[in-house]
């Protein structure tokens, strides 16, 4: 049998590669193989469209600043086509609107995906207000909160992103309404024309509207007065009846 030599640099860049658990790393942090893959990733979290890979190959971005370098000419000089061009920089040029949680994601941080952003983004109202505490305030946990510190202090402090990329980097906190209940709605209503109206009304007042009778719900709307299972299973499980959605709500 033919013995298996394994490469000890990297093909793409000519680094030295590591041997860490029978798996092959390169650690040159401007690797161009490494950076295709980080502007695919941060290009498809925007939805910036247009950068698939061999589009960004051929562009040979080494670095996130560098999309928002790019002009027409640029692009059709390494694309050969004004048209394409014209469109990726129409596609860059709305990214620049990112919100903070749509960020946090596109940095390729192991462990940071949308759940995690969102997680921060419910206690932060900037970027630089993550920290140890606001992480553990978010929930994120520890192998999380080491891997986005490390990014904040290996990346966006020494790259200097708040002023080499085009964003705002805050984020508006929204304040989470206090549950008032939770309701299901059966039968047709008498007191609003549509279900989806009743619904708008019973959100503003901080009830949580469900399409069915989970367990969790302790009102049934029911202003047909028919005496259906649904409405017989609520009575069984001790849940509230509501005959008129006005008359109850002016009641609270």
């Amino acid at each position: 049998m033919k013995q298996i030599i394994p490469p000890t640099v990297c093909p793409a860049c000519g680094s030295n590669l590591e041997l860490i658990n029978e798996q092959l790393f390169c650690r040159n942090n401007q690797c161009p193989a490494q950076w295709d893959k980080k502007v695919e990733g941060f290009t498809s979290t925007l939805k910036i469209k247009g950068f698939g890979p061999s589009t960004i190959n051929k562009l040979q971005i080494q670095d996130y600043s560098e999309i928002y370098q790019l002009t027409v000419e640029d692009i059709q000089s390494r694309l050969g086509s004004e048209k394409i061009a014209t469109k990726l920089v129409a596609e860059i040029e709305k990214s620049k609107s990112s919100k903070l949680q749509e960020l946090i994601p596109a940095f390729s941080i192991p462990l940071i995906g949308r759940s995690a952003a969102a997680k921060l983004c419910s206690v932060v109202s900037d970027v630089e207000e993550i920290n140890e505490s606001t992480c553990s305030q978010a929930g994120l946990g520890p192998k999380a909160t080491e891997n986005i510190l490390n990014w904040l202090e290996m990346d966006y402090y020494p790259n200097q992103y708040r002023d080499n990329l085009p964003f705002e980097w805050k984020n508006k906190i929204v304040e989470k309404k206090e549950v008032t209940g939770v309701v299901c709605i059966t039968g047709k209503l008498k007191s609003y024309p549509t279900k989806a109206h009743a619904q708008k009304v019973l959100e503003s007042k901080g009830f949580v509207v469900k399409s069915s009778l989970t367990k969790d719900c302790n009102y049934l709307v029911n202003e047909s007065g028919i005496e259906s299972a649904k409405t017989q299973t609520a009575r069984d499980r001790g849940v509230i009846i509501i005959n008129n959605i006005v008359k109850f709500l002016g009641e609270l």
